[in-house]
């Protein structure tokens, strides 16, 4: 892992992702994403002081558990 510019890792930093980005790869609302960690559906979110995070290993693995084989 290489060190960024201000020190931290680059891996780390890029690990982490705000509701809009999470928001922009589902293709879904950010109000949607506060919806769901509300009903207690869709990705595991984090709150940091006071900003909701979301890794983006545990929102991939998310989308992978919706899908579903289509038979024709």
């Amino acid at each position: 892992m290489q060190k960024a510019k201000n020190g931290a890792a680059e891996g780390a930093r890029l690990a982490l992702a705000t509701p809009m980005a999470v928001s922009e790869y589902l293709g879904v609302p950010v109000a949607t994403l506060y919806q769901w960690r509300h009903r207690g559906v869709g990705p595991r979110a984090h709150k940091l002081g006071r900003h909701l995070r979301y890794r983006w290993s545990e929102v991939e693995a998310w989308v992978d558990e919706q899908a579903t084989d289509l038979v024709a």
